[in-house]
């Protein structure tokens, strides 16, 4: 028999279900867990109170209505994954507020389980302007064009570019709600580059998805001087996506005994993790204490994928078994505590990596530089000396150029999460001459988030971006962030020489729309 942890459990649970009726209150379950039969709905108790069975019906909409009471080893409630049940109580209507719900029933194969949750009665709000969705089909071209209609009525503008796409809407099913039409961004492509890495090896061509003028023209030229000097040598060298829960006791000796245990359990907290992905691995814990908080940073691998989402469940049923098997001291707990840092940049992301860390190198040809970009190998390594005190001074994450630039423009263009790019905009640049008079140029992206697998990635348009650069398919993310990396540092050659020989804004003079 498998026990459910509490806070896993709470999933059955459809928050916000919880409504006043013509003939009392009802709440919705979704088996949002494992296929399984209840055999027996024990109790039924609402703020204390224990409903009597008499007044409960159990709604499986296709499959008609049950009394609790009907429900039995014999005859019970097939309810498979995905499988929706409303609970409907006759009498009194319940007063607006927060009330306290138990349900008490036992299921094959779990046994007998306890399901606790919070969720509230609300005021009306039939006066509030709604966009048009559909419940059926909300991808539906009856349904896009009902919200297409309300734009132009609520606003007076009639969607006709952004109205026009290519691809089946059925498609964003996940990536986007209230789906109405595109936002068409330009495509440029840069290249071929030239690159030496673990996974990406040979020429590719470059996706770039802007509306800024000279920055495919930027990327191309410093691409050129790239392969003119051998090309980039890429390596990943670091690999971990992160959840930060806390757990809040009474004073810090607790924090301490607490990790103690973390430490003495991680393969039971490994298994919990890792039972709810067949990809993601919990690599290692790193704890941290503050005051009477202990911060726990889970690291995990996530193959293909980003893994925001994947690393948060996983380390949703890991908590969950610690607050069931843990109980000296836990007052509190989040799932996150802001210490994975999502969305934002951090110190920690690049000490310790998010994402993946990627390090591009080349060493560019004086002779090329020179005639190519009309600065030598000493005037540029100068400016990057005196950059790099710029960007320590200030407190950037970045003491290159502009890494962000090739990094959001291939976001776009192939469908990755580009909040993310706050993360990865961190930026470790490095330059020295050689002992022949050349430049050697490194960058190291601490944080760069990529994925070839979820998300965007599978969106018609983006998943036409990756077949150009050849990362789309299975094993093919550290692929992808080698040639992301690559790009990047061409875009540091080129507009580190450009404001070195002071060609920056007559570029953007010729290129962009400055004039």
């Amino acid at each position: 028999m498998t026990i459910i942890p509490s806070l896993i459990l709470k999933q059955l649970y459809t928050n916000g279900s919880l409504e006043n009726t013509s003939s009392g209150y009802r709440f919705g379950l979704k088996n949002r867990l494992s296929d399984c039969k209840i055999i027996e709905i024990k109790a039924i108790i609402i703020d204390g109170t224990l409903i009597n069975d008499e007044a409960v019906l159990v709604d499986l909409e296709e499959g008609g209505k049950l009394g609790i009471n009907d429900i039995t080893a014999a005859n019970p409630i097939e309810f498979p994954l995905k499988r929706k049940m409303n609970v409907l109580v006759s009498g009194e209507p319940l007063e607006e507020g927060k009330y306290k719900i138990e349900i008490k029933f036992e299921v094959k194969p779990f046994g007998k389980l306890t399901l606790k949750v919070e969720d509230s009665i609300t005021s009306g709000d039939e006066d509030i302007i709604r966009i048009p969705r559909d419940e059926t089909d909300d991808y539906s071209d009856e349904a896009i064009k009902k919200r297409q209609g309300f734009v132009e009525a609520f606003t007076g503008v009639k969607m006709e570019h952004t109205a026009s796409y290519s691809f089946d809407p059925h498609l964003t099913q996940g990536n986007i709600e209230h789906f109405s039409g595109v936002a068409q961004i330009p495509l440029g492509l840069a290249g071929p580059i030239l690159i030496n890495g673990e996974h990406a090896q040979g020429e590719f061509l470059i996706p770039m998805a802007t509306s800024e003028g000279t920055l495919v023209a930027s990327y191309n030229r410093g691409i050129k001087v790239m392969n003119l000097s051998g090309g980039a040598t890429v390596t990943v060298v670091g690999d971990a996506m992160q959840r930060a829960p806390v757990f809040v006791f009474e004073n810090a000796r607790k924090c301490r005994e607490f990790v103690a245990w973390v430490n003495d359990n991680m393969d039971e907290i490994r298994d919990h993790a890792e039972a709810t992905s067949s990809i993601a691995k919990l690599l290692y814990i790193d704890p941290y204490l503050s005051n009477k908080f202990v911060y726990l940073r889970f690291n995990y691998s996530t193959g293909d994928a980003a893994g925001q989402n994947m690393v948060g469940r996983a380390t949703f049923a890991a908590c969950s078994w610690i607050l069931d098997h843990y109980s000296d001291g836990i007052t509190n707990f989040y799932l996150e505590s802001n210490f994975a840092t999502d969305k934002k940049a951090s110190q920690i992301n690049v000490m310790r990596t998010r994402g993946k860390r990627v390090i591009a190198e080349c060493t560019v040809k004086r002779d090329v530089l020179i005639q190519h970009m009309r600065v030598e190998p000493e005037k540029l390594n100068y400016h990057s000396n005196i950059a790099t005190l710029g960007a320590f001074f200030c407190g950037a994450n970045n003491n290159g150029a502009h890494s962000p630039n090739a990094i959001t423009a291939m976001f776009i263009a192939t469908g990755q999460d580009v909040a993310n790019v706050a993360e990865s905009s961190a930026g470790i640049f490095y330059s020295e001459l050689t002992p022949e008079g050349d430049l050697y140029l490194s960058l190291t992206i601490p944080s760069l988030i990529v994925a070839t697998f979820g998300g965007g990635t599978a969106l018609p348009t983006q998943q036409e971006c990756l077949r150009i650069l050849g990362c789309d398919g299975k094993n093919k993310v550290n692929k992808l962030a080698e040639i992301v990396a690559a790009v990047a540092l061409a875009g540091e050659i080129s507009l580190g020489s450009a404001i070195s020989s002071s060609d920056w804004v007559s570029s953007h003079e010729k290129y962009g729309r400055n004039r």
